[in-house]
């Protein structure tokens, strides 16, 4: 059994994709399906625990296979081994900082896709298709669907070090759920990217096949969780925190702010 952080629960084929962090070993996995030998989606059959579907957070423990198919260019997935899986506990959105690494590009380059030929050029342990980041702004876009769906939301992601990827499909079906009732994100987000399976457009004029970065999973930071983003990123301890809250408000832990307390706590550490 490996026990991973589920950080994308997202739509493939009617089916879903289910990728998280190994808590042992800090690297991404996907699980595959080898009844779906030609892109490994997973059926409810074998992914409901409970009957209900894994939510992002949540740790869960997977029975898997020391291997898998990489279908020829991904390098994080386990093929899944007979056996239930089983919710072991669910993590704060903080608790995942640490496997948000700034990087030149989001997924090998500045475009929205990645060609197969490219990722096979690189040493197997270096063809990612998942990646964390951790995005200073998510901008929503809604676009007219097809017969299949009503609507194709976009999503356009900017980072602390100012890259910017944009228009790219959303597939977490939970947080398109969201968009639907017109809920936008309006604080920094954690956002599972990964490359989708090789597809051509019918009006693809260019070379190789490409994969096209998803927006796979999206967990929005709450005021609360900011506190603790921003004190790490001014250097603050949280000794330094803790009187900071003592002298000002005369309490010693942010759980025991008022509403308005967080918010102007949280505007005085963005000021740093």
């Amino acid at each position: 059994m490996t026990e991973i952080i589920c950080l994308a629960n997202s739509l493939k084929l009617q089916e879903r994709c289910i990728a998280g962090i190994n808590l042992e070993t800090g690297c991404w996995v996907r699980p595959i399906c080898s009844q779906y030998p030609d892109d490994g989606r997973i059926p409810s059959s074998i992914r409901l625990i409970n009957n209900k579907e894994p939510s992002l957070l949540d740790v869960i423990d997977i029975p898997l296979e020391t291997t898998g198919n990489d279908f020829g260019f991904e390098s994080e997935n386990l093929t899944i081994a007979p056996g239930k899986w089983k919710k072991i506990k669910s993590v704060a959105a903080t608790d995942l900082l640490n496997y948000c690494h700034e990087t030149d590009y989001i997924l090998h380059n500045s475009s929205k896709y990645v060609t197969v030929a490219d990722l096979q050029s690189l040493l197997i342990e270096q063809r990612h298709t998942l990646q964390l980041v951790y995005a200073e702004k998510l901008l929503i876009k809604e676009q007219p669907g097809s017969m299949l769906t009503a609507t194709v939301w976009k999503g356009s992601i900017i980072t602390r070090n100012g890259q910017k990827l944009k228009d790219i499909n959303i597939t977490d079906p939970v947080f398109t759920e969201r968009l639907e009732i017109d809920y936008r994100p309006q604080n920094p987000c954690l956002v599972t990217v990964s490359l989708s399976m090789p597809y051509r457009p019918k009006n693809w004029k260019k070379e190789g096949n490409p994969c096209w970065k998803l927006i796979a999973g999206v967990v929005e930071f709450s005021d609360f969780d900011l506190i603790l983003v921003e004190m790490e990123r001014i250097g603050w301890t949280i000794d330094q925190g803790r009187d900071y809250l003592q002298k000002h408000y005369q309490k010693c832990s942010r759980t025991l702010l008022t509403e308005d307390e967080i918010k102007e706590f949280l505007s005085y550490l963005k000021s740093q």
